[in-house]
């Protein structure tokens, strides 16, 4: 999906006694009662007429999208709105890379990927392509997981200069499907894509 933090310590107020009565009694939580409590912290609904619905009919045709609304060539601008429809309210983008020190993670919202990423994806010299070439699904009811294997080229049928997988999670509410997680890696000196990942898409 495109080309160590210090943490601040304070000081607890002490806690009425109450407080510690009520943290010295375990207490037994229901999934569902948690799920309830549960704070929801997402961001409001994008458009309801912000997905095209061709982009969100089937696993096919939104995975397709999602590659689509990336690609393009030097100085396109890509169609952003197009993009942000096909994810849920919530959804994360996160890259991995590797550092000096160790992993790197990063958790970003869709408008977070949009403002990190914009700018390398639409200057990039010579274009910007990420094609699928490889695909596994699995899904049981309305979740589906896809482990999709991609290569970047500067031109649709170039030789690619990067390729990595994409674990994408979908959700499917009965009427149109959701990117809820988008996780990527990209090969690096050492780790290469294994061979059962690069096998052609199957259906979904």
């Amino acid at each position: 999906m495109g080309c160590g933090s210090g943490q601040q310590k304070m000081a607890a107020a002490p806690a009425a006694p109450q407080q510690e009565a009520a943290a010295a009694a375990p207490e037994e939580t229901t999934r569902e009662e948690g799920q309830a409590r549960a704070t929801d912290n997402s961001p409001p609904a994008w458009p309801a007429d912000a997905a095209r619905p061709e982009d969100v009919a089937s696993i096919d045709a939104i995975m397709a999208a999602v590659y689509s609304t990336i690609s393009g060539p030097s100085s396109q601008p890509r169609d952003w709105d197009r993009f942000r429809g096909l994810f849920a309210p919530g959804a994360r983008l996160i890259p991995t890379g590797s550092s000096p020190d160790g992993g790197r993670l990063r958790a970003l919202t869709v408008d977070g990927y949009i403002e990190g990423f914009k700018g390398v994806l639409e200057r990039e010299p010579q274009g910007f392509f990420e094609v699928e070439v490889a695909r596994r699904v699995e899904r049981f009811d309305r979740i589906a997981h896809v482990f999709t294997t991609y290569e970047a080229r500067k031109t649709p049928d170039g030789e690619p200069f990067m390729k990595g997988i994409n674990s994408v999670q979908l959700f499917f509410d009965d009427t149109r499907w959701w990117v809820v997680t988008i996780y990527w890696a990209a090969e690096r000196p050492g780790v290469e894509i294994p061979d059962e990942y690069r096998r052609g898409p199957g259906a979904g």
